[in-house]
């Protein structure tokens, strides 16, 4: 119901509250002022429509607006603003490697979108425009991957739109996805080695730097030659 209502008003998903009080519903939207309406006018229509429709005590539900932060990391976003770009006449291709683009210039590590049905000619027939790193299986796939489906109804017959998007990794959360990802490496940079001397003749203890790693095979053996230098010195 949302989703047909506020399509235009780049509607992006619902998040429900539950408590014994109300019902507090947030409708997420790219243009949050349209949703509001005048004066907020437009949110107690829906807010009394939605009452009525569903069956909700009087006062017990309550809606809510929110802005999506990162309009290129959300699907249903991006979906909605390629489907007015068709129904606005804009060539397909030209629509799709345009949305590609704005998804990949904003963060995102990869995108795929897929348009199937009469797109020229008589027979249908499949479009993919696909840029980055996408994942397809796999748990990680649950997070990481943000996915939208729409419907266009153009003259000659019914479009498909769909639009996979790949969040980069974020660990606040904001951006994109939390969690890392299973199989990163994280790659430190090797720290530099502290070597002790044998004692001078004036019985003082001289350290220097290596100034480059040194090879994992001959530490082992660098201990033992300095605790038989030391062992002579003494």
């Amino acid at each position: 119901f949302l989703m047909r209502t506020l399509a235009e008003d780049g509607y992006a998903g619902v998040e429900v509250r539950v408590t014994p009080i109300r019902t507090e519903i947030i409708i997420r939207a790219t243009r949050t002022r349209e949703v509001l309406g005048e004066k907020g006018r437009r949110i107690r229509e829906l807010t009394a429509v939605v009452q009525k429709r569903f069956g909700f005590p009087e006062n017990s539900v309550e809606l809510f607006a929110e802005r999506v932060e990162n309009r290129a990391a959300c699907a249903m976003a991006q979906c909605e603003s390629l489907r007015y770009k068709l129904l606005g006449g804009l060539a397909v291709r030209r629509a799709c490697y345009g949305v590609v683009r704005f998804i990949m210039e904003n963060g995102a590590k990869g995108c795929e979108v897929i348009i199937s049905g009469k797109l020229r000619a008589q027979r249908a027939k499949a479009m993919k425009f696909k840029d980055g790193y996408l994942i397809s299986t796999g748990e990680p796939k649950k997070h990481y991957i943000n996915e939208a489906v729409r419907h266009v109804l153009m003259r000659q017959g019914v479009l498909g739109i769909k639009v996979k998007i790949m969040l980069a990794h974020d660990p606040a959360g904001i951006m994109g996805c939390k969690m890392p990802m299973p199989d990163a490496v994280v790659v430190h940079e090797p720290k530099a080695d502290v070597l002790l001397v044998a004692p001078a003749e004036q019985g003082e203890e001289q350290q220097y730097q290596a100034s480059t790693p040194r090879p994992p095979g001959r530490e082992a053996d660098d201990g033992r030659r300095q605790d038989l230098e030391m062992l002579q010195a003494t």
